[in-house]
């Protein structure tokens, strides 16, 4: 699997953790340059991780499916905690794929999956190779 994120995953330090027969994690660690208020990540910096996560799970899809191009139409971004200067993992979940028009959950965390500090909602235009 071949995982072409924006330049802005590299702005973040994103690493891409793969697992066979699982959707891929994404981990952002803390730095200076995520930094909010002191000694929590900044809320960009949040949502910049959760798009990345669905974008990577989208292409997953998609390669799967003989490839293709997305265009963002919209994200909704829900914040549950503050995230604190430790890694964050995210991972995206596509919950629709048709032919025109991809829906992607993807959830954000830091010591325990099942508490997250953020998920969001995205919807993204497809152009099939």
């Amino acid at each position: 699997m071949t995982i072409g994120l924006p330049p802005y995953a590299e702005i973040l330090r994103v690493s891409v953790e793969v697992e066979a027969g699982a959707p891929p994690v994404l981990v952002m660690p803390f730095a200076d340059d995520v930094l909010g208020r002191p000694g929590f990540l900044h809320g960009g910096a949040i949502s910049g991780l959760l798009e990345m996560a669905a974008i990577a799970a989208l292409q997953d899809a998609l390669e799967a499916e003989g490839g293709g191009a997305i265009k963002p139409v919209n994200v909704t971004v829900d914040f549950m905690r503050g995230g604190r200067d430790k890694p964050t993992r995210a991972v995206g979940v596509v919950t629709r794929l048709g032919t025109r028009v991809a829906n992607v959950e993807a959830t954000a965390w830091q010591d325990e999956r099942d508490k997250p500090i953020a998920a969001a909602r995205m919807n993204y235009l497809i152009v099939r190779d």
